[in-house]
């Protein structure tokens, strides 16, 4: 299984961005996806997870209607769409898959694959 995540960058506060997460080496749909995020000198973060065989998902209240995750099946790609941008959003974000399993969670333990990140700083 591989993860390559892409989208981050640098945004004013207010400001939108859009996170990528293209999977591969999963036989079928039969898998979950999570967001997760680390700021320098705090622990990872959960953010969000979806079970891209239903689209169920599950985020944190700290992105709670600021932030939305979606997959794309045909392009083995889950989103991370982030609006209202704060400053405190800022971190490496990370996308983390496990499977075969239906059901989504933000702990980052649940999860066995990673990729390496991509950086989101949110400043004016």
């Amino acid at each position: 299984v591989q993860l390559v995540e892409s989208g981050g960058g640098l945004v004013q506060p207010g400001g939108s961005l859009r996170l990528s997460c293209l999977t591969s080496g999963f036989p079928d749909d039969d898998y979950v996806i999570g967001w997760f995020r680390q700021a320098p000198g705090k622990e990872r973060e959960g953010v969000s997870c979806i079970a891209v065989s239903d689209d169920s998902t599950y985020q944190s209240d700290s992105v709670a209607g600021r932030f939305t995750i979606s997959s794309d099946r045909a392009k083995n790609t889950v989103y991370l769409q982030m609006n209202n941008l704060k400053p405190e959003d800022t971190a490496v974000y990370y996308c983390a898959a496990d499977g075969p399993k239906n059901v989504c969670t933000i702990t980052a333990w649940h999860y066995r694959h990673w990729g390496r990140g991509t950086q989101v700083s949110v400043s004016s």
